[in-house]
């Protein structure tokens, strides 16, 4: 069955009307079935880029985690590397070579015990990372259940329901039942407390998330791998952790190293990270690293003979550009350990200094500030009844800025927020003009009679 795209009013008519350029006057194509015919490359290009020329700044998203800002240089080598397959590892020696060492890298950054023997690999994303560290969670759970002769077909997996819909995937395609810790008052991620409560003979580990989408806050990992040290002291039950990095694991090491979150911690077993997020690289890269050789079970490796030569791979899928692992490199050596704290603190300094101003304005509150992820959310404050955080959300986008609106989850429904991204390429003189559209648009706001948005009719956002 192929999937089907969502049911939504078509663009314009089915004929697309092509500009008088290169002698083509009046010439239409269709929108919705391929043309009869070539059309010169020029043109082509300009039908696509016109079209393109409607989709937001991605330099004023401050939605989204993922980069939108690399050097040139860093583009310049991506576009030498378009036409590479990662998977070609005979024909491609060196691309894979750089990704070893990637591997290698992030190894060392989060405190592996035996680096030289890092063991991992580059991934599509932190979806795909969080799906392959999962995995290899169940599997070896299944295989502990085996060898104690105990039946193995009721896994579940505990985490806060701030996760990321990647890991509802993981529990749906691979029958894993999702054990989800809800929020509660100003608890707003997991806690080592129900994180425990909730684990049993067949939990195949706990996931902590360093680094939050909802606020940008940091899950505490120390306190939850100590639980599960102290259930393990009164039950048995040896119970790993993962730690879903997607952005805090390219943060805490530069910023915060003194926060005992990684492989340090002889409980985490797995960490992923998305590369095209805080490791500042364009989308299409992540990384999943295991602690050793023996976390990674050795039956989910597939060694397979393709173009000349037997190599072992373990991912969802098979061919991928190896432009971003190229890219990921070339930040890793471009900026290094002290070019990566600058950047990263920056990135922090910009958060908690337009979080304060926004607080300023009078009718916000904040909810985070920005002071672990450069990630901050905010609401209303109480007794403003007249306009809502979807309202402002729109609100800025007419000066072209994307501000996401959105509900929190299960037991929060009742709060709206609006969250700011910094990434990098977000500067102070950015931040400085997002406050102040904001105080334009705050006038007109407050002289609503009643909200024109909310949960309901605002769909430009989903978390």
């Amino acid at each position: 069955m192929t999937l089907a795209h969502p049911k939504a009013p078509r663009q314009g008519k089915d004929e697309l009307g092509v500009a008088p350029l290169f002698s083509l006057e009046g010439m239409t194509i269709p929108r919705h079935s391929l043309p009869d015919g070539e059309m010169p490359p020029d043109v082509a290009y300009q039908i696509v880029h016109d079209e393109l020329m409607l989709d937001g700044n991605a330099r004023l998203n401050v939605a989204t985690f993922v980069s939108t800002w690399m050097e040139p240089q860093a583009e310049k080598l991506m576009a030498e590397c378009f036409d590479k397959n990662m998977i070609d590892k005979d024909e491609y020696p060196q691309t894979a070579e750089l990704e070893t060492r990637c591997v290698a890298i992030l190894s060392n950054l989060w405190h592996a015990p035996n680096a030289d023997e890092a063991t991992g690999c580059s991934t599509t994303g932190s979806s795909e990372a969080a799906m392959l560290g999962g995995l290899a969670l169940k599997r070896r759970w299944q295989k502990r259940r085996a060898a104690d002769g105990k039946p193995a077909d009721k896994p579940n997996l505990v985490m806060g329901i701030n996760v990321q819909v990647c890991w509802e995937k993981f529990a749906n395609y691979w029958d894993v039942e999702m054990r989800l810790v809800p929020m509660e008052g100003e608890r707003f991620n997991l806690s080592a407390e129900e994180a425990v409560k909730l684990c049993d003979e067949n939990t195949i580990g706990v996931v902590a998330i360093l680094g939050s989408t909802f606020d940008g806050s940091y899950e505490p990992v120390k306190e939850i791998c100590a639980a599960l040290d102290a259930l393990e002291h009164e039950s048995g039950l040896d119970i790993p952790v993962h730690v879903d990095g997607a952005s805090g694991a390219m943060i805490a090491p530069f910023v915060d190293p003194d926060l005992e979150w990684d492989f340090r911690l002889p409980r985490v077993a797995s960490i992923n990270t998305s590369g095209h997020k805080y490791g500042l690289v364009y989308p299409g890269v992540g990384w999943i690293i295991w602690r050793d050789t023996e976390a990674l079970p050795d039956d989910l490796i597939f060694w397979v003979n393709y173009l000349g030569d037997n190599m072992p791979t373990f991912a969802l899928n098979f061919s991928r550009p190896g432009a971003q692992v190229v890219a990921q490199y070339y930040t890793f050596l471009r900026l290094g350990f002290g070019g990566f704290r600058r950047v990263q603190g920056y990135a922090r300094d910009v958060a908690t200094r337009l979080s304060a101003r926004i607080a300023e304005l009078g009718p916000f509150e904040l909810l985070t500030r920005g002071d672990e992820l450069p990630v901050f959310a905010f609401t209303l404050a109480d007794g403003i009844e007249n306009f809502t955080v979807f309202d402002v959300s729109n609100a800025m986008r007419e000066r072209g800025w994307q501000v996401p609106a959105y509900t929190f989850p299960e037991n929060r429904t009742d709060l709206a927020a609006l969250r700011v991204v910094v990434r990098r390429g977000f500067s102070h003189d950015l931040a400085d003009l997002l406050v102040h559209d904001l105080e334009r648009q705050l006038p007109r706001l407050q002289k609503q009679p009643a909200p024109v948005h909310d949960a309901t009719t605002w769909t430009a956002f989903a978390h």
